[in-house]
């Protein structure tokens, strides 16, 4: 009797500390991504500013002459050589006007889940963050934002509108 108590006793406490170690041993950090709502009101289609910066008129000016969208692959957020000299642009004006702030909105196209779309718009927002950052841009003047397939650029079903959608767009 006494040693089926100890091998009860003995489970009940490898059980517990099972359970306890399972744990989350680290809380992720908080995010900076702000996600859209669900109801896109008047069916816009594409970044409209909803996330608000006060930049002055010759920023705003500045970067109507720059391109404001980087694309990237098929389920991938690497910066392309392309999307780095449109970066690097970016990064020269907001270098040269240090107060300027701009917003860096994620797409995705519309094949994956709205939750896995959502988490690889972030993605794409952060490589854009980051490499603005690491070309010496201020991080706390970049505002990251996932939209993940709900605002696509292009209709389609079709490789080009597909294209046409995974990218990350700029806007002052």
């Amino acid at each position: 009797m006494s040693t089926s108590f100890s091998k009860i006793a003995a489970l009940a406490v490898l059980s517990s500390a099972v359970v306890l170690a399972s744990g989350c041993a680290t809380k992720r950090a908080t995010s900076e991504v702000v996600v859209a709502p669900l109801g896109i009101p008047g069916g816009q289609v594409g970044y409209n500013g909803a996330v608000i910066v006060d930049n002055s008129n010759a920023v705003i000016t500045g970067a109507e002459n720059i391109q404001a969208v980087v694309y990237f692959a098929f389920d991938s957020s690497e910066i392309t050589s392309q999307s780095a000299g449109v970066l690097n642009q970016h990064a020269g004006l907001l270098k040269s006007n240090p107060n300027a702030a701009v917003v860096v909105a994620g797409h995705t196209d519309e094949r994956g889940s709205r939750e896995y779309n959502i988490a690889l718009g972030e993605r794409r927002a952060q490589a854009a963050r980051d490499y603005l950052a690491a070309q010496g841009v201020a991080a706390n003047n970049i505002r990251v934002i996932s939209y993940g397939e709900e605002r696509p650029a292009a209709a389609g079903t079709n490789e080009d509108a597909y294209a046409q959608n995974r990218r990350a767009e700029l806007s002052y």
